[in-house]
């Protein structure tokens, strides 16, 4: 099938992927007059004197946000935020269909960061969750970190999603090839958004409340100029800070001096990167992750003919997808349904150990949950849940 042609004939055909349909048909005036005038003005009195019951009687407690810029959708770059609604009407419609949740496509016509922050924190009210998509690097770090305070929650899935979902699948990796997280060594290649929250996952670099953090034993990151080293003088502060926690021994070369006796390799930057003589200088038994799309780093084929074990990818077509549709869906799922003020550290580790849980028996073909795999969301929304309560003492607050 010729997927774009096709896709292009799909959306023409739909003139949009998501409409809002009504709850309750108005057959009569009475009908009319309960949900709008004079009998809506009940609801706005109760939430008047109790800010809290917005909940109780409106679409707020199961309804997100889709936020983007349109300045780094997918992998085609800044195209704008017109040219970004039909992601994010698809961002909306894995939203229903895995965990029953509204969701609507916000796209701003702002790349200005202090213009975006302001104008989340003015469309808020109306919504339980907000889910930043297609931001680019630096901004979205700064976006979701000023918004943190709105007390619902913000995530931003091209970092978290992305860091959660590879984890669940490093979970089960490690299982098969006999290596416990703690004595891994990791190469993280491309040093955006997506690549600073896997490795702070990686390392658990926040303070978790959760006694299943299992930090991986190093790891280097490398960006377009090669390896995050302390001599470099153009690394920006956010890059200097991963120097906290990375990079121990101050190696310094390309990518394929770093991955020389490493155990992982994780790209979340461009095709093509790596060839099976670069695997080959890996420790035996290494994992592969070349999430790159629509072309990975390296190719599953060639990686194994390389030495390595186990390979995933961003590709729906190949074994061991990293797909964010295993873990946003859940994680908003668990966020909404207790009221949590935020998504935070412990509630995205519960949400990748609840996905690496969802495979029975691991394979190397078979480390990760197929994406349409209706349970997986409902198990993550359960696992976050209970993390969530415990973070925030939500059953004294609320009474769960």
């Amino acid at each position: 099938m010729d997927y774009f042609k096709e896709a292009l004939f799909l959306h023409k055909q739909l003139k949009g992927k998501v409409s809002v349909q009504s709850k309750f048909t108005i057959k009569n005036n009475e009908d009319l007059s309960l949900v709008y005038s004079p009998g809506v003005a009940a609801p706005c009195l109760e939430i008047e004197k109790d800010p809290t019951s917005v909940y109780e009687y409106t679409l707020k407690g199961n309804t997100v946000a889709i936020v983007t810029d349109g300045s780094a959708v997918l992998g085609l770059g800044n195209i704008g935020p017109a040219a970004a609604i039909p992601v994010m009407e698809g961002k909306a419609m894995l939203f229903k269909r895995f965990a029953q949740i509204n969701a609507f496509p916000i796209c701003l016509d702002t790349q200005d960061t202090r213009e975006i922050i302001d104008t989340v924190r003015r469309i808020a009210p109306v919504f339980g969750g907000i889910n930043l998509e297609d931001i680019s690097a630096p901004r979205c770090l700064e976006i979701e970190t000023a918004l943190q305070d709105l007390g619902i929650p913000v995530f931003h899935d091209d970092q978290h999603g992305t860091a959660v979902v590879t984890l669940a699948g490093l979970i089960n990796a490690a299982k098969l090839v006999g290596k416990s997280l703690s004595e891994m060594k990791v190469v993280i290649n491309g040093a955006g958004a997506a690549g600073i929250a896997i490795a702070r996952l990686l390392r658990c670099v926040d303070q978790f409340k959760s006694n299943v953090c299992q930090p991986v034993k190093e790891i280097i990151l490398c960006d377009t100029k090669g390896i995050i080293h302390r001599d470099r003088t153009d690394l920006t502060e956010v890059k200097k800070s991963l120097l906290s926690f990375s990079n121990f021994e101050n190696k310094k070369g390309s990518v394929k001096d770093a991955i020389k006796g490493a155990d992982v390799f994780i790209g979340v930057s461009s095709a093509n990167l790596l060839t099976r003589d670069d695997i080959a200088t890996m420790n035996k038994d290494n994992i592969i992750f070349a999430l790159a799309n629509p072309i990975p780093e390296i190719m599953p084929d060639e990686a194994l003919k390389g030495g390595a074990a186990i390979v995933g990818t961003g590709r729906s077509d190949l074994p061991n997808q990293v797909n964010n549709v295993l873990g946003f869906p859940g994680i908003f799922r668990g966020a909404l349904d207790v009221r949590a003020p935020q998504i935070s550290p412990s509630m995205k580790l519960a949400a990748a150990y609840a996905i690496a849980d969802c495979v029975d028996e691991p394979r190397h073909d078979y480390i990760i949950p197929a994406t349409l795999n209706e349970q997986v969301a409902y198990k993550v929304a359960e696992a976050v849940r209970k993390a969530a309560m415990q973070e925030w003492n939500l059953k004294q607050i609320y009474g769960f």
